[in-house]
Order: structure tokens, then sequence, then C-alpha cells
């Protein structure tokens, strides 16, 4: 018994210390992969030539960091993942204490040259220093980008606009018969998986990430291409406060302005404020959208319109105090008019009591004592009749002069006055209708760009 338990205590023993101890070291001196050895990544890894290699690629968007509108630029910070077979390497993970995988530097296998076709900067993150190889052969990478990339942006309907902008991938030697460029995953696993690992969108919301593929043909060969269209609609609230609302509040200060007197010369001044304003604005606008555009964006239009309405404001407000300025000119040589006929109706007082006097001299001359002789008074009185006939036809021709200028008086007083009556008539005509168009076009203009922006 006492046998049987040392035996037993024996092969226990030698169990535990035969138990064999694996590293990674050991997997690569079978495969003889070392940083010396040249064969496994100076072509492309397949045994026979004419099988093509297949590399799968997966990106996904990590982060949206700018879209610029002026320069046309799409920056986001994406997630790659890839997978390819090198079957020139394989083992048996029963071997190596069931090892299935194992992390080796980039630079020592075989890695596809694919590339961007819409970047147009180096990517300046920092490489993944390492691969992932497992017992299969099968090699996976994965890559952290800032790509800096063009898209052809539509802003027509900015800033209720959608953008859609791509990143083409594509290999730079190999064509279709030798490498064939494939999807991990379909447009609905990458748009949820986005979606959960998405960090930021700043002004941007993230909606859909499609996958697709094409070939293009060049030289009688074709190159696959894989295409990633990132879909993103713009949030508005920002450029609807800072933009949209205070054009608006312009507009309706202005279509107020017609209720301040236009003979005072503050309407005109609160107009040309309100025009410069608007001009700011448009400055603005200048420094965001870009300088060509496939369609006039309907921001533009908008503030065009509005700024073309608060032109033809001003114009009617400079007509209308001109006007007014007419009828003021012509009040004030109704006033001298005015002045001259008072003056001449007190020199006629004058007269008329010169000429009683007159009368008053040549009755007491005719009221003579009686006792007088009749041959001094007979000379006398012809005397005086003759006075006072050169003195009536006197008194007739002043009164003739003076109807005379009463007549022209009256004629220019007539006139002035017309011509005020017209200048006024035509201001209050012209702000009447003004106003009319004013608000008609307004009222039409406005839900029909609001439409155009939500269609």
């Amino acid at each position: 018994m006492m046998r049987f338990a040392f035996l037993l205590l024996v092969i226990s023993t030698d169990g535990v210390t035969s138990k064999k101890v694996c590293s990674y070291l050991d997997v690569l001196d079978y495969l003889n992969l070392t940083e010396d050895t040249r064969a496994f990544k100076l072509t492309r890894p397949v045994l026979d030539y004419t099988d093509p290699t297949r590399v799968e690629l997966d990106i996904f968007l990590y982060a949206i960091l700018a879209l610029v509108e002026k320069t046309q630029t799409f920056i986001p910070f994406i997630w790659v993942l890839m997978k390819w077979k090198h079957e020139g390497i394989s083992w048996d993970p029963a071997e190596f204490c069931g090892m299935t995988q194992i992390a080796i530097p980039r630079d020592m296998l075989w890695r596809p040259d694919l590339f961007i076709f819409e970047m147009t900067q180096k990517d300046d993150s920092p490489l993944n220093p390492y691969i992932l190889l497992s017992s299969d052969g099968t090699v996976y990478s994965e890559e952290d980008m800032k790509v800096v990339s063009t898209c052809k942006m539509d802003v027509h309907k900015f800033p209720f606009d959608t953008q859609r902008c791509n990143i083409s991938v594509a290999s730079a030697i190999h064509h279709v018969d030798e490498m064939r460029l494939l999807p991990c995953s379909n447009s609905s696993r990458a748009t949820q998986f986005s979606r959960e690992v998405l960090k930021t969108q700043g002004e941007w919301e993230f909606k859909q990430l499609s996958v697709s593929s094409f070939n293009i043909t060049y030289n009688n060969r074709q190159w696959e291409n894989l295409v990633y269209t990132f879909t993103m609609r713009r949030r508005p609230l920002l450029h609807v406060i800072n933009f949209l609302l205070p054009i608006l509040f312009f507009l309706c200060l202005d279509l107020a302005s017609f209720f301040i007197a236009d003979h005072r010369g503050e309407k005109l001044g609160f107009k040309v404020t309100v025009l410069l304003a608007i001009s700011v604005l448009l400055l603005i606008l200048n420094d965001i959208l870009p300088s060509m555009s496939n369609k006039t964006p309907l921001i533009a239009t908008y503030c065009i319109v509005i700024f073309a309405m608060m032109l033809l404001s001003l114009l009617e407000t400079i007509l209308v105090t001109h006007l007014m300025e007419k009828d003021s000119v012509a009040q004030e040589k109704v006033g001298p008019a005015d002045d001259w006929q008072h003056k001449k109706e007190k020199v006629k007082t004058q007269d008329g009591a010169t000429e009683e006097k007159k009368q008053t001299s040549c009755v007491c001359i005719c009221k003579v004592s009686a006792a007088e002789k009749q041959h001094e008074l007979l000379p006398m009185a012809e005397e005086d009749n003759s006075h006072i006939q050169s003195g009536d036809s006197q008194v007739l021709l002043l009164i003739l002069e003076e109807l005379k200028e009463l007549q022209k008086t009256v004629d220019l007083h007539l006139s002035c006055r017309l011509e005020g009556g017209k200048s006024s008539l035509w201001a209050a005509r012209t702000n009447k209708v003004f106003f009319i168009f004013y608000v008609t076009t307004v009222s039409l203009f406005l839900p029909l760009i609001f439409i155009a922006w939500h269609t």
C-alpha cells in the first residue's frame, strides 16, 4: 500500500514539472519572423500570384472636427480597421500552449497600399506601432486618423442644409486581379457603431454612414474603390439667432420708420443707420459662404431682397423729403408777398389822408367871407377847380397801379399755394403707395423663403 501511494506521488509530481511554458518568441522563432526577414514584407503575401489578396476594411466616425464651407473642407477623426490574410504564415495553437494571436511591429509584414482620394494633407496623428497576427495567418490592423479632405458642399439651403462628404479608399498599385477591397460591415452596422463611439459633433449632427463600392477603369485595368459617405445635418440655431433674426428685426425697424414724420430729418438718418447695419451682416455672410456655388444660397437671396427693400425705402424717403422741401420753399415765397401787400396798404392809407387835407383846404377857400369882392373870388375858384381836377386824376392813376400790383400779388400767391399743395399731395400719395408695396412684398417673400428652406 505504501509503495502504491509513493508511485502515485511520483507520477503526479512528474506531471506538474513537465508542464510546457510558451512565449511569443517561440512563435516568432518558429515562423522565422524577425526584423531582418524581408521576405514577408517585400511582395504581396500569396502562394500563387494569380490569387487576389482579399482586404476587408471598416471605417467608423469618431469625431467631426470641422466642416468649413468657405474652403469646402471636411475634417473628421476616423477609426480604420483592416484585415487580410498572409498565406505564408501559420502555426498550430496546440503546439504553443493555445496561443492564437500575437502582436508584432507593423513594419515586419506586408501592408496594403491604400490611400484616400479626397485627402489633401498628410495625417499627423501618431501611428499604431503594432499589428495583430493570428494563427491562421490573418493580419489585423487598427489606425486612428485625422483626415483633412475635400468635400463638395451644397450651401443652397444654408443654414438648414444637409451635407454629404465622401472618403474614397483604393489601392495605389494593385488592381482588381491582384487585390480585392471589401467592406467588413454594412451601412446600418457602420452607422450604429459610429453613433456609439462618436465623441464630438459640434455644429453638425451625424445622421448616417453608408458604404458603397465601384470600379475605376484605366489603361485596360480596373481598380476597386470603397466609398464611405458621411451624412450630416447642420444645427441652425446659432445662425438663426446671430444672423437671420437680427436681419428680420432690422426689417421691422425699417417698416416702423414709415410712422416717423417726413418733415423731420431723423427719418432719413434712421434709415441710413439700419442700412449700414445690414451691410455689416452681409460682410459676415461673405466670410461664411464659399466664393463659388452651383446655386445661389437662399440666405443670400433673403439678405439681398431685404437690403433692396431697405434701399428702395431710403430712396422713397429722399423723394418725399425733396417734395416737402419744395413745399416749404413755396411757403417762404408766399410770406414776402404778403408783407409787400401790407406795406402797399399802409402807403394807400397815407395817400388817402393827404387827399382829405387837400379837400379840406379847398372847402375852406370856398368859405371865404361874403364881404369880399366878387372879382377876387372868381379867379381863385377857377384856380381851385383846376387843382381839384388834377388831384382826382392822380388818385385814379394811383388806384389803377395799386390794383395791378394787387392782381400780381394774388396771382403769385395762388401759384405758390397751388405748387405747394401739389408737392404735399404727391408726397402723401408716394408714401402711402410705397408703404402698401413694402408690406405686400415682405408678406409674400418671407413665407416663400422659409418654405424653400424646409423643402
